[in-house]
């Protein structure tokens, strides 16, 4: 013990004796800081002012440094000293940060101590190789009946729910966070309302999905570094527990939030705005962020990612890009929402790629039934509303609305009924048969 503390003694003395690297800000643009005077590579952490504020690099120029601030930067004067660290941004992980909540930076929010944490790691980390990665053949129950029978979702696999504001993105979320089998959560709020913060941990995750859960929180009001870092930090947590060979599920509401903040930074660089005015280093961190998801050599992070629909134009930039990343997706209807259904997913419009490597084909063909009932119904839909329909026409269609009472109480779920995911296969069995589809 006495040679770890001496080291680590040594080691802050080696910190002190090196020269301090200093220079000066020259100019402050919107959210973009110039400084000159030193040299440091993109990433870099530099401190700023006498209360010695963290910024970090974002672009390298010929004639100076611009950075971003991670902390909230008072009183910022042309001038101002700056100290260049020779790091870059780490966070603390291991089974200790379980029911902690913390900020984009790794440090504690919820006024419950110091953190009990293994060790520090950078926040920046390699996706896994893709021949690295093991393939996706077990299914991850979310305790959802209709994504875990219609939308099966595999453990390492990354889906989106794509939502307009204000359809219930958030309330899956906690739903799903209550009920998986994962042995782990990190769950990302990234550009929250400060009051919707406390609301979401207490009412909806509640003391028992806290237990096992890492949260990161980043509200609105913060910087734009610091929610686009608040994706990576929630990341890397997940990351650390899959090199363990745990299986952590990992949910971010949202992306699409994360993707404005990379605007932001990304015009306060210099960068030109491309597609709705982002610009193109929005796209590839997207992918960046994204890819370190899923299987490793062992363990897995399956990734939950809310995507916050713009004008509930689903083929939106940020939309259609994830979309194209992502192992599938869950569509969220605003008319479902206004009508009291809940979880408002449309089944039809929603869609996994993984299922068929992660369900038998008995529960694929109960699963197919009743997508196909569905979908017969709704073709059929306009002549049902003016009561033009023929009895008879169709059996799909008789049998979708003699039984839709049935198929509404399957696809409903309370927030607080979590059913297991065997449960939920043998009550969509049941209904098939009762409709006479199977």
């Amino acid at each position: 013990m006495s040679a770890v503390v001496t080291a680590a003694r040594l080691e802050g003395l080696r910190e002190a004796a090196k020269p301090e690297r200093l220079g000066t800000v020259v100019s402050v643009v919107g959210l973009g800081i110039t400084v000159r005077g030193i040299e440091a590579s993109i990433g870099e952490i530099i401190h700023i002012g006498e209360q010695r504020a963290r910024a970090e690099v974002v672009a390298v120029a010929g004639d100076g440094l611009t950075l971003m601030p991670i902390d909230r930067i008072e009183s910022l004067r042309v001038g101002a000293p700056v100290r260049a660290t020779g790091r870059r941004m780490t966070v603390p992980t291991g089974y200790g940060l379980l029911g902690r909540v913390l900020d984009a930076t790794g440090r504690p929010i919820d006024g419950k101590g110091p953190l009990q944490y293994d060790v520090r790691v950078p926040v920046d980390a390699e996706a896994p190789s893709a021949m690295d990665r093991a393939r996706i053949d077990t299914p991850v129950a979310l305790g959802v009946r209709v994504l875990d029978t219609l939308t099966t979702v595999g453990r390492g696999q990354r889906i989106g729910l794509f939502a307009g504001s204000g359809v219930g993105k958030s309330s899956l979320l906690s739903m799903i966070a209550r009920g998986t089998d994962a042995q782990v959560n990190v769950i990302a709020l990234i550009g929250e309302r400060g009051r919707e913060v406390r609301e979401f941990l207490e009412d909806d995750l509640g003391e028992e999905g806290l237990a096992r859960s890492v949260v990161i929180v980043s509200t609105a009001d913060q910087p734009a570094l610091t929610r686009a870092r608040a994706a990576f930090t929630a990341t890397r947590i997940a990351e650390s527990f899959r090199d363990t060979g745990a299986h952590a599920l990992l949910m971010m509401d949202s992306l699409t939030r994360v993707a404005m903040a990379q605007r932001e930074i990304g015009l306060a660089a210099g960068e030109p705005p491309a597609t709705r005015g982002y610009p193109p280093s929005t796209f590839g961190l997207l992918a960046r962020l994204l890819e370190r998801a899923g299987t490793g050599p062992v363990g897995s992070v399956t990734g939950v990612y809310t995507v916050l629909v713009d004008g509930d134009d689903h083929n939106e930039p940020i939309a259609d890009t994830a979309r194209s990343i992502l192992d599938g997706h869950v569509v969220l209807d605003r008319k479902l929402a206004t009508s009291g259904h809940f979880p408002s997913i449309d089944v039809l419009g929603s869609i996994s790629r993984v299922a068929s490597r992660v369900t038998s084909r008995e529960q694929r063909a109960v699963a197919t039934a009743l997508r196909s009932a569905l979908a017969a119904k709704r073709n059929v839909q306009d002549l049902l509303d003016v009561g033009a329909y023929a009895a008879g026409s169709n059996p799909k269609v008789d049998a979708a609305v003699a039984h839709a009472a049935e198929i509404d109480a399957f696809l409903q779920q309370d927030m607080e009924d979590v059913t297991a995911s065997d449960d939920a296969w043998q009550r969509l069995v049941q209904l098939v048969s009762a409709m006479g589809l199977h």
